[in-house]
């Protein structure tokens, strides 16, 4: 037993991926593709996504919504862990993206579980009148929205839902006065993080750039 946490040393960080990973032959394509078409290597990581995949079977999670489609990997991973009759709604604003994410879901056969929207997220969202609650938000856009998405969705997550978020850890630099990013970038995620905790209970899994995941009462 120790109080310090355990240093992720390559070696551990190659064990965690090799056995606990959401990847199979299709997502590694995926992700191939994704670079083909010069989409930004941006997606979650696969342990990461293994790991939100754990969290969506712990809360008997049946509707999803994600803002930021990307290449479709983290969609196509999360509708995954939901049962047959269950729903994520994936909104993109990318042309470019939207166009190979919706290929995607419907050579993975997803297309039943994932409905992809082409549209500004916040748009979308201030129109937004679902005929359910959900289990589980994710966000992976930009970062100087993430506060006004949570606004605007706050009401439609049921009670023991989830809010989660991406890049908790600001690519590395959330500690930093002077990142090497995009200074904006890192001021907004770490305002967020600040704005999550206060609001709601939270935390942040050491997992990717950071996942940060906040319960609504």
């Amino acid at each position: 037993m120790t109080m310090q946490a355990t240093a992720l040393k390559e070696d551990l960080f190659q064990y965690l991926v090799d056995n606990f990973s959401s990847d199979d032959e299709f997502l590694k394509q995926l992700l191939i593709d994704a670079q083909l078409h010069n989409i930004p290597q941006i997606s979650i990581s696969p342990e990461q996504a293994r790991f939100i995949q754990f969290i969506l079977k712990s809360i008997n999670a049946k509707y999803v919504l994600e803002i930021g489609t990307l290449a479709g990997y983290s969609a196509i991973a999360m509708a995954r862990a939901l049962p047959d009759d269950g729903n994520l709604i994936t909104v993109e604003l990318e042309q470019k993206h939207y166009e190979f994410a919706k290929l995607k879901i419907e050579e993975a056969g997803l297309s039943n579980k994932i409905e992809i929207i082409h549209h500004k997220a916040l748009d979308f969202l201030k129109d937004f009148q679902p005929d359910h609650n959900f289990d589980f938000i994710f966000l992976d856009a930009d970062k100087s929205n993430y506060h006004k998405y949570v606004n605007l969705i706050d009401k439609y997550v049921r009670s023991g839902g989830i809010i989660s978020a991406d890049n908790a850890f600001a690519f590395g630099f959330v500690t930093q006065s002077a990142p090497e990013r995009n200074p904006n970038d890192i001021k907004s995620i770490k305002s967020f993080n600040d704005f999550m905790r206060q609001k709601y209970f939270s935390t942040i899994a050491p997992v990717g750039d950071g996942l940060l995941l906040s319960l609504k009462y």
